[in-house]
């Protein structure tokens, strides 16, 4: 594989048998599926840029954005994760402008199976990427509305008998939990309220995907690229200070033995002065 180096972003799928997968990193985009089987390298250069204004920070926010875009941007408002908490209405968004362009527009709800069932919404345009990027194993639209908010109430109601929610280890461990969405959109219908937005979608049939994957990890954890890299940051500062340590000690045991040496020395010719004397006056004595 090449080597790159730039800013990291999501990853982009590609529909099909598998689903293909490409690593942005800076201008450049790195297939993924040609590269199973062989060793990818990540190295974290300690330099974090904001995805939208570009200005280094110590620090992301929100996936990839400045403490200052944190906060003013309505794409990173919380109403994004919560979406039956939109308060454009009430005039309080954000950026008007973007949330008539983003959440004013037909969105999705569905049932998949990624981890095991989950109720969940999507703009409607962009529904089979958002499937693949969970990495749904099928997915069955059960209502189609016009806004962001309106898809959220749903879900929100019907979180309270299904998830909403993908549980990435267990997808990631490859144990596939076969479930019928068709007998489950009746289960989802049968508690559906007359307040409910938008329109059921009794005939559609489940889009299925397959995933590359030569085998599965028997751990999965996850990496915090940031934090290995403060990991060996603190040991190469604590392997410095005992090799400087140990210098230390060596240094101080040298000058010891040289003192020592020195202290030997001197006894050796105080010692030889004192016989030389004895012997002159035993001379001495003689004459």
């Amino acid at each position: 594989m090449p080597a790159l180096l730039g800013i990291l972003r999501k990853m982009d799928t590609t529909p099909g048998t598998p689903v293909g997968y490409a690593l942005p990193v800076g201008r450049e985009s790195l297939p993924l599926n040609e590269g199973l089987g062989q060793r990818l390298n990540l190295r974290f250069t300690g330099r974090i840029f904001c995805l939208e204004c570009g200005d280094r920070t110590a620090t992301s926010y929100s996936q990839g954005y400045c403490f200052k875009c944190c906060q003013t941007l309505a794409q990173c408002d919380l109403c994004i994760v919560r979406p039956h908490t939109c308060h454009h209405h009430l005039g309080t968004c954000r950026e008007p402008a973007w949330g008539e362009a983003h959440c004013f527009i037909p969105h999705t709800v569905y049932l998949a199976n990624s981890s095991g069932l989950k109720v969940g919404i999507t703009r409607s345009q962009y529904a089979t990427t958002r499937w693949m990027d969970q990495g749904a194993i099928e997915a069955l639209p059960i209502a189609s509305v016009c806004s962001r908010r309106d898809s959220g109430i749903i879900e929100y109601a019907l979180s309270q008998h299904i998830p909403d929610r993908t549980n990435w280890r267990h997808m990631l461990s490859g144990v596939e939990k076969p479930v019928d969405l068709h007998a489950e959109r009746e289960k989802v219908f049968a508690l559906w309220q007359d307040s409910f937005p938008g329109e059921k979608l009794s005939a559609m049939e489940p889009v299925r995907f397959s995933y590359p994957v030569l085998r599965y990890p028997t751990k999965v954890v996850s990496l915090n690229l940031k934090q290995r890299e403060d990991q060996k940051a603190a040991d190469k500062a604590f392997n410095d200070k005992m090799k400087a340590e140990r210098e230390r000690l060596a240094l101080e045991a040298r000058a010891g033995r040289e003192r020592a040496n020195a202290s030997a020395g001197s006894a050796g010719v105080a010692q030889q002065g004192f016989t030389g004397a004895r012997s002159a006056i035993n001379i001495t004595g003689s004459s």
